[in-house]
């Protein structure tokens, strides 16, 4: 089914947008791609055979701009959409007088398998989040376009009610990478202990909990699970949320009732609220148009979307420099690596999820990404090596509105270094919170001994950094340029730094400018 809709985006985009003006972005393409890198630092790219790829300027920037916005609210935070306990509930709310409220109840009662009844407890839960999340609700729907028709492929698979697509908006308000104060994580919050069960690996590369595909599966698998044990949607949401041992023993205390609400007052707090606000946020989706709650932004589609298997370890930024894929969108779609790395390991499937106009540029030059990859790697271990001193570090205190991609790019480092530098597990940071920073070309264990190369102006050119730009493909317009030799004239060490604008010194190595 997904190959269908894939054609039919292709041939959308195709006729749809021709009228539209374009840039073309040339990648060589040859069957041996080896023969395109000598064995110094330089790309050489000889054979005038090349792949043209069509590059939409607005499209990336839209995307770019959506990305960085959506992606570092602060609305993705669970503890903001999920009702605190000291919260006070909203009794009234002039747009939703009780009767309609209950005619509305009865209608979701009528065509879902859960037993949604009306009962003034619900009727306040529904209210304060109408009135105090309708913010976040807005900008989580927007994610809801992305996730939900990957939730509803794997719900349908198990033969599992379509509405349990909103659990996983109260559980992580549909943040992939949320993280509980006792250690659940990704949209569905698995334990680790859980996790494992359900074969999600967890390793210092990979937490396939929050990988969306794999997580999902499980979920529905658990899901599936509970219901068989309970025969009651309601029970089966609660034991999902606090375990099955809690909510038999809120049974027993209860007399031995099964239904949901006549044990909520046995459960856990945070169980308790935990129905009523899934109970809340069905209703608040599916009524959202009448009480005026439209999405932010427009984000991309699940469907324009798609996966391809990777033959050697590859990291973000080698993606971001060869495709010019934000490094945004690529955390985005593919949450699981939690070091903005994708590993290789035989026999096991690790994949890359990227934008349909992404992936069939990435599969045609499959051999020329993995070759620049092999170079960069060989730069890591460079003979003759010497230690720095400690005191070329410094300290950089984190203010408010400052991320980890942003500081990185104001002392001119890479975000890796950034991370590997202050043991962080995450991207997260806190206001006030003290990073250690090596700046520019320094680093606190090694430092390669550069040659200085003496420069002329009458052999120096200037580029000027166009929209739809990386660094790979600013190299290729030269010739005996590399990527590294742009980064090093230009003080470049992180992806992030090129902007549309920038200009670029490059020096002419023997020869002129490709034509």
């Amino acid at each position: 089914m997904k190959n269908l809709v894939y054609i039919a985006f292709l041939l959308t985009f195709t006729f749809g947008f021709s009228q539209k003006k374009t840039e073309s972005l040339k990648i060589q393409n040859n069957e041996n791609a080896k023969v395109h890198f000598s064995d110094g630092p330089a790309l050489f790219f000889t054979n005038s055979d090349s792949l043209i790829l069509q590059v939409h300027p607005q499209a990336m920037l839209i995307d770019s701009l959506w990305m960085n916005k959506l992606i570092k609210s602060p609305l993705y935070d669970k503890e903001q959409y999920m009702l605190g306990d000291d919260e006070i509930l909203v009794a009234g709310l002039e747009e939703l007088p009780t009767d309609l409220l209950k005619a509305r109840l009865k209608y979701l009662n009528s065509k879902t398998p859960f037993k949604i009844e009306y009962n003034p407890q619900l009727e306040q839960v529904i209210r304060t989040y109408l009135q105090k999340r309708k913010s976040s609700l807005s900008t989580i729907m927007e994610r809801a376009r992305y996730f939900f028709p990957m939730f509803e492929e794997h719900l349908a698979k198990y033969n599992i009610p379509m509405e349990l697509k909103y659990l996983a908006v109260i559980e992580s308000a549909l943040n992939p990478n949320a993280r509980s104060r006792v250690g659940a994580t990704g949209l569905w919050q698995f334990m680790y202990q859980t996790g494992k069960y359900y074969d999600l690996e967890v390793s210092s590369y990979i937490d396939e909990r929050s990988d969306p595909y794999r997580a999902t599966e499980a979920a529905c698998m658990y899901l599936e699970s509970l219901y068989k044990m309970y025969g009651d949607w309601s029970m089966a949401l609660a034991a999902y949320n606090s375990g099955p041992g809690n909510v038999s023993k809120a049974i027993r205390r209860s007399g031995g009732s099964t239904n949901y609400w006549n044990i909520r007052k046995y459960l856990p707090n945070e169980t308790a609220a935990y129905v009523p606000a899934f109970y809340a946020t069905l209703y608040i989706f599916e009524y959202a148009k009448e009480h005026n709650i439209k999405s932010k932004e427009r984000a991309i589609s699940y469907y324009a979307t798609d996966t391809v298997q990777v033959k050697r370890q590859l990291t973000f930024a080698q993606i971001n420099e060869t495709l010019n894929v934000d490094i945004e969108v690529l955390k985005f779609l593919n949450p699981q690596y939690k070091l903005e790395i994708i590993p290789y390991i035989k026999n096991k499937n690790y994949i890359l999820t990227l934008p349909i106009k992404d992936i069939g540029n990435f599969v045609s030059n499959e051999r020329l990404i993995y070759a620049y990859a092999d170079l960069e790697d060989t730069k890591v271990e460079k003979p003759l090596l010497e230690l720095i001193k400690l005191d070329d570090k410094i300290t950089h205190k984190v203010k408010r509105g400052e991320y980890l991609g942003k500081i990185a790019a104001k002392h001119g480092v890479a975000e890796s270094n950034l991370k590997k530098w202050n043991n962080l597990k995450s991207t997260k940071l806190q206001v006030g919170q003290k990073l250690v920073v090596y700046p520019k070309n320094t680093n606190p264990i090694v430092t390669a001994k550069v040659t200085p190369i003496k420069e002329d102006k009458d052999e120096t050119t200037y580029y000027i950094v166009k929209l739809g730009d990386s660094l790979w493909s600013i190299a290729k317009k030269f010739t005996n340029v590399s990527v590294q030799n742009i980064k090093e004239w230009n003080n470049i060490w992180s992806v992030n730094s090129l902007k549309p604008g920038i200009k670029l010194k490059i020096l002419n190595l023997l020869n002129d400018q490709k034509k």
